[in-house]
């Protein structure tokens, strides 16, 4: 027999096709409570789309780690063979929800990892470093790539006008019109942690930490005009991608790596290795294998388990600890904060989102709660009733690390190699081949025939020519003159 059909609260339903009326066609009764719950619930079935990373999917797993990083941290999840379970969600960045797949843009690597310590959480991208460096430029770099506020269309001025203002978006950019902007499918590329990192050692020995997370399936990308097709025929491409590989059991798997850098290196190293920018280069801080991520299910339901996660890089376990990367620490309030105004204040109590380990927290209150505290246990800390009490010794030295002087707000370079250009240029000259120098052109050309200001122009090439001559002069060549140039910027939009 089928099961009869209840309202949220768990009474039978009467009908559910046809609504209460007065008569056979008067007027509804507002008596017939299901309708009214039917429809109310439908008008909140969505939650806020995220601000970026609005568009993506994602799947639970396992992490296991495969070799010996005892030396440079404790965290239980990465020692000699320990696997826990994991939720990873991938993402495009600028678009909505409803925007294509193959959209050039950034892809987001997010991950959480169950560990009997706490939710782990690594918020990254497919790219090893970042457009900014400075949490502050963050929602006007945002505003830049998405829409303008009269027409509601992107605006390739737009874009071009912040990038070429902020000169260390030079590295990022590069990447975003390479080949590494269109990955074929989120199996097929590979995953950074781009922040740094502190891993905390059993002895409290510090090290500064990279993730990389190669894939097994192999590095592959998509042409312009191929991603172009793409986005008009299927536009929910990786999304379909990745739920048909695992349900067909073949499950994606990639390499994590990590590069470690001595603590003490840090404060005379040739460039700032906080700097999210930069990479550090693999001759100097080669690739140390830790473990495999495997994908092996989908979500049940994707609104609860994918649209309702909620990843924040505030979600430290014992081992590991921010470092003073400035957008790492922008994020660690950003994100959380983000999560509190789009899911809820009681977020983490969600399935998706809670931990495996215990949860002896004072927090109470607040919209959808759903974890109750010990009704004779005390709500405050200190107390003298044996509630839960901070433990340091649990914890182990992972807040800080050494300052080294008054508060500033500066630019300033304190490092011999800290220029805004240099990598891009040696990401072109010698990483890129022939043919990928070829396409990292033509990509950019192609944006940017869209700008349409030609003082903008003129200075999207100089951007280019400081990341190489080469490169700025066939940007040139490739441009040629504008068709129908505008005189100005789009004006600011006027407070009312």
């Amino acid at each position: 027999m089928t099961n009869p059909t209840t309202t949220n609260s768990g009474a039978p339903v009467a009908s559910d096709e046809h609504s209460q009326t007065v008569g056979p066609d008067g007027v509804i009764a507002l008596t017939d409570h299901y309708l009214v719950e039917k429809l109310a619930q439908f008008n909140r079935e969505r939650v806020p789309e995220r601000v970026v990373h609005a568009k993506g999917g994602g799947a639970f797993g396992t992490f296991e780690t495969t070799h010996d990083v005892s030396a440079y941290t404790r965290a239980s999840l990465f020692q000699p063979g320990a696997t826990v379970q994991m939720l990873a969600r991938f993402s495009s960045v600028a678009g909505e929800q409803g925007s294509p797949d193959t959209w050039r843009d950034p892809r987001g690597f997010a991950l959480k990892f169950y560990t009997d310590e706490g939710n782990y959480d690594m918020v990254g991208n497919n790219t090893p470093v970042f457009f900014i460096r400075d949490g502050i430029k963050f929602p006007d770099f945002i505003h830049s790539q998405k829409r303008l506020p009269g027409s509601h269309l992107r605006d390739h001025n737009m874009q071009w006008d912040f990038w070429t203002l902020s000169p260390e978006s030079a590295h990022q950019v590069t990447w975003l019109m390479g080949d590494r902007g269109l990955p074929t499918s989120w199996r097929h590329m590979d995953g950074f942690s781009s922040h740094t990192y502190q891993w905390i050692n059993a002895e409290g020995e510090r090290s500064w930490v990279k993730y990389h997370f190669r894939t097994q399936q192999g590095h592959e990308t998509l042409t312009q005009d191929q991603a172009d097709s793409i986005a008009g025929q299927d536009a929910d491409l990786h999304i379909r991608d990745l739920y048909e590989a695992i349900e067909a059991e073949n499950f994606p798997k990639w390499d994590m790596s990590v590069q470690i850098m001595k603590y003490e290196d840090a404060a005379t190293y040739r460039f700032n290795p906080f700097d999210i920018t930069k990479v550090w280069p693999k001759a100097e801080y080669p690739l140390i294998p830790v473990g495999t991520m495997t994908l092996n299910r989908n979500p049940e339901n994707y609104f609860a388990q994918i649209e309702q996660a909620t990843f924040a890089p505030s979600n430290f376990v014992p081992g590991i600890a921010a470092s003073p990367d400035k957008m790492l620490q922008a994020r660690i309030f950003s994100y959380a904060d983000a999560h509190r105004y789009r899911v809820g204040t009681n977020h983490a109590q969600l399935p998706v989102n809670a931990p495996v380990s215990p949860v002896n927290s004072y927090s109470q209150d607040g919209a959808m709660r759903m974890r109750t505290n010990d009704p004779h246990a005390p709500v405050y800390a200190p107390n003298s009733f044996g509630g839960p009490a901070a433990s340091p010794a649990a914890h182990g030295n992972d807040a800080g690390w050494e300052q080294d002087g008054s508060l500033i707000r500066s630019a300033a370079t304190l490092h011999a190699d800290d220029d805004d250009f240099g990598q891009a240029g040696t990401l072109f000259r010698e990483v890129l081949d022939d043919a990928a120098r070829d396409r990292l052109v033509s990509n950019i050309v192609g944006h940017v025939s869209a700008v349409t200001i030609p003082s903008l122009r003129e200075r999207v090439i100089q951007y280019w020519t400081n990341v190489d001559a080469t490169l700025g002069a066939r940007v040139a060549a490739g441009l040629g003159p504008i068709e129908s140039p505008v005189d100005e910027l789009v004006p600011a939009p006027v407070s009312r």
